[in-house]
């Protein structure tokens, strides 16, 4: 599916009294995710113990 595609699949899914902030955070939410999907297929992730160690430090 092109991103094209993508993008009028969201917007026909939005209410009919979504606003252009709604549009615009709804296109940024499905492009995040499939930047995260992408970097996941790559390899590139953080294991479970990371993110923990790293929480310890955000948390104090």
């Amino acid at each position: 599916m092109t991103t094209k595609q993508k993008v009028m699949n969201a917007v026909r899914s939005l209410p009919a009294n979504a606003t252009y902030e709604d549009a615009m955070e709804r296109l940024l939410f499905l492009a995040k995710v499939e930047k995260g999907l992408d970097q996941a297929d790559a390899g590139q992730t953080v294991s479970h113990e990371i993110v923990r160690q790293k929480m310890k430090r955000w948390l104090k």
